[in-house]
């Protein structure tokens, strides 16, 4: 017998069941059931699940399934069943249909007598045969049985006529399951629910967590970087992610947007003068209307605001030249323009100036827009503006 199972023989447990069927508590499912599948693992930690792998025979219709553990759940009154498959354990298919083909399953089952009264005690791997179709369908698994594979047998294939196309026909379907506590390693096609909140599973090279009603990423949930693709829509405010582009984002409770508030700069190297002794936005000898740059308020409400140009005042040595920002939230106005704030320049060749200082106050999430200004301290005497910048820096 190379299929044995703990707990089933009328005449007790060999020693040999009870080495080598020691697979402990099973990842719950309910608070007396476990899960039944496969125990993960490979030679060498390669793959997710080698145990009870199909392995058929090209050409023909026989193939061979490989030594493993498993763990097949029953009733509550009839517990779970631990066993193992010590020898591979070949299999032949019954050829195909001459006009249809058909899904077979392959198995590993537990008869057990006593609750269904088959007259024998033992595990074994079967094949349970389906029936040809025009659109064949897998037949139902028996009681108390783990599926382990599907294989298409196509019409007319048998032994001397090409046998199964292996490639194309197993499926594999091998559940897992892992001691309580352990991280499950899933098929990407598992839509099994969690047994408890922190109940962990490793999915499509994602680890994840079942929070008592969705698995979500790891990281979402316990308050880490969720990974670029992992999560669409936030679970929680302050809830953070790596967007595809490389820009880390925070969860508002609407919309994702940039944690960290980047820099707002806007810049000219249109040159333009005036004469006005007032400020105004507008420059004669430019394509550019107003110089405006729209930025939006961080979480401290502050910001740093910094300003600069290259000035030139045309035939004075006394006439001085201002660059001030003006800020606006709507039409309101936030902070008009001084000469406190503004940059200044005097002189009869080219200077390069700029200023910066801190605005607080500033209601967070708000968009505001700074518009340059420009004036001249004499009505008579030309100033002229060129490479103008402006820029806001989120500020603590």
């Amino acid at each position: 017998m190379n299929a044995h199972s703990a707990w089933l023989s009328p005449d007790g447990q060999t020693r040999q069941d009870t080495r080598v069927t020691q697979v402990g508590a099973l990842t719950p499912v309910t608070d007396v059931k476990g899960r039944s599948g496969v125990l993960p693992g490979s030679e060498g930690g390669q793959y997710r699940v080698t145990g009870l792998w199909l392995a058929g025979t090209a050409g023909t219709m026989s193939a061979t399934v490989g030594v493993g553990r498993a763990v097949i759940q029953s009733s509550i009154a009839r517990g779970a069943y631990p066993v193992t498959v010590t020898e591979p354990v070949p299999l032949t298919f019954a050829d195909g249909d001459p006009q249809y083909g058909r899904i077979d399953l392959v198995v590993l089952r537990i008869h057990d007598h006593d609750h269904d009264g088959g007259g024998r005690y033992e595990a074994a791997v079967e094949i349970v045969q389906g029936t040809a179709a025009a659109q064949p369908v897998a037949p139902t698994a028996p009681d108390t049985s783990l599926v382990l594979f599907t294989v298409a047998v196509a019409a007319g294939r048998s032994a001397g006529n090409d046998g199964i196309d292996w490639d194309t026909a197993r499926v594999d379907l091998r559940p897992t399951t892992v001691a309580v506590g352990g991280i499950l390693p899933t098929r990407s096609d598992d839509t099994a629910p969690g047994g408890y909140p922190g109940h962990y599973r490793d999915i499509n090279d994602t680890l994840q967590r079942w929070n008592g009603t969705a698995w979500v990423p790891y990281p979402k949930g316990v308050g880490g970087i969720a990974p670029a693709g992992a999560v669409t829509t936030g679970s929680h405010t302050g809830q953070y992610r790596d967007s595809s582009t490389g820009v880390l984002q925070r969860w508002n409770g609407t919309a994702w947007l940039p944690a960290v508030t980047p820099p707002s700069f806007a810049s000219s190297l249109d040159a333009g003068y005036t004469t006005s002794t007032t400020y105004t936005s507008a420059l004669t000898d430019t394509a550019v209307s107003a110089l405006t740059l729209t930025f939006t308020a961080p979480t401290t409400g502050a910001v740093l605001l910094s300003l600069g140009a290259r000035i030139q005042i045309i035939n004075s040595t006394t006439t001085n030249a201002f660059m001030a920002p003006q800020v606006t939230q709507g039409s309101t106005v936030v902070l008009a323009a001084d000469d406190e704030h503004a940059v200044t320049f005097g002189g009869a060749v080219y200077g390069s100036v700029s200023t910066q200082f801190r605005m607080s106050g500033l209601t967070a999430g708000t968009s505001y827009t700074v518009t340059a200004m420009y004036r001249s301290s004499s009505a008579t005497v030309t100033c002229w503006f060129d490479t103008l910048f402006l820029r806001v820096d989120p500020a603590a």
